[in-house]
């Protein structure tokens, strides 16, 4: 390409001042913010497009990976409304996602201050995250007694192994609360993965009834072996990671075994001068084989509650619910019966293994195998 060529190339798109207007829509306002040119307004419009490509794209298997501190404020909304609508497949998280999600669905938190006195906040029994404000009796408390109900149901189930994503579909069903995300990943068998289950106060309450149950077993290796399963199942597979930690290296730690995702969002306020995961850009993960040379990828720097929100609005004025994707679930509708009971009788809980032999009736007088993906209007 000569130096002409090269310069028209390269200026072909003009910088657009940002109009004003009083009823712009959200797709309008990702619109408008792509056309600004700079700075992170661009990179988030590019997210939009990303995510809303990848969830468009019927062979995508897509992964969300997100932080617990999010799910203490409002965004906890927005992730609930990404289950409902089944943008995602699966979902990876940590033990305070399950921790703020029971505390939120039985009590209240409330808005603070960063700057608040926190000697006087201890004092009052109240602590704080951020700038939002848990009281004692929302928090630990309350998870405490609930958590000590939800064992013994479980107990009386006479289960002894369970996955951390079936124990969340398990959990979900006895918080039976439509704001919550346990509830959703549960109602529409999405699996939520959590790697670090131990590490906040579920996982101390797991803890708690382990001493009085030594046969009863979490089963992080059923939850790889479905990470494992999905990932090598998949056509194609994307990811929105939110902030770093386990939850984002779980999901592109899988990745690479397929040659990396196609699709790539990262969301993060973290830098990577100091070599941090959290401030790994999507670029980085190339060298690693966890995203794909040619793969659609953008790394926006920012707060996760001020862009998450502006991307989901405007994708959601655009797409309808969509089925799960076949080849991301516990039971796979692209192979054949005699594979499928397989899979399906391996399932750990009894519930879920009564839920296996209906869906094997299912199938076995299903006439199509079709998927249904999400529609555009």
């Amino acid at each position: 390409m000569n130096k002409s060529d090269a310069r028209s190339n390269l200026l072909s798109k003009k910088v657009i001042d940002f109009s004003i207007g009083s009823d712009t829509s959200s797709k309008e306002l990702m619109e408008k913010m792509s056309d600004m040119g700079g700075f992170s307004a661009k990179k988030v419009a590019e997210g939009a497009r990303i995510l809303r490509d990848m969830i468009k794209d019927s062979s995508s298997t897509n992964i969300l990976s997100f932080p617990a501190d999010i799910m203490a404020t409002g965004l906890r909304g927005v992730i609930v409304e990404m289950a409902k609508r089944k943008w995602f497949d699966l979902l990876i998280s940590t033990c305070g996602t399950l921790d703020h999600d029971i505390a939120r669905s039985f009590g209240d938190y409330y808005q603070g201050a960063f700057e608040m006195d926190d000697a006087f906040l201890h004092g009052l029994d109240i602590h704080r995250l951020g700038n939002v404000l848990v009281p004692v009796e929302s928090y630990g408390i309350l998870i405490e007694k609930k958590m000590a109900e939800f064992l013994k149901n479980i107990d009386s189930d006479g289960i002894k192994d369970i996955t951390t994503h079936e124990f969340c579909w398990k959990l979900g069903e006895y918080i039976n609360n439509k704001s919550s995300l346990l509830y959703w990943c549960s109602k529409n068998r999405i699996p939520l993965v959590i790697p670090g289950i131990t590490d906040g106060s579920v996982g101390y309450q797991l803890w708690q009834f382990y001493q009085e149950h030594k046969q009863f077993r979490i089963n992080m290796l059923g939850d790889e072996q479905l990470m494992s399963d999905t990932i090598w199942d998949s056509k194609k597979a994307g990811a929105l990671c939110i902030g770093g930690g386990i939850s984002k290296h779980h999901a592109i730690w899988w990745a690479q075994f397929r040659g990396g995702f196609d699709y790539a969002v990262y969301i993060t306020t973290a830098q990577e001068y100091d070599g941090s995961l959290s401030g790994a850009r999507t670029r980085e993960a190339i060298s690693w084989g966890k995203i794909k040379e040619k793969a659609k990828h953008v790394n926006i720097d920012g707060d996760a509650t001020l862009v998450l929100p502006i991307i989901a609005s405007s994708l959601a004025g655009r797409t309808a619910h969509r089925a799960l994707c076949a080849n991301s679930t516990p039971w796979k509708l692209k192979e054949d019966d005699d594979v499928l009971i397989q899979r399906l009788l391996r399932l750990n809980s009894r519930d879920l293994q009564q839920e296996a032999n209906c869906e094997i009736q299912k199938r076995k007088t299903a006439s199509s195998r079709s998927r249904q993906r999400c529609s555009y209007l």
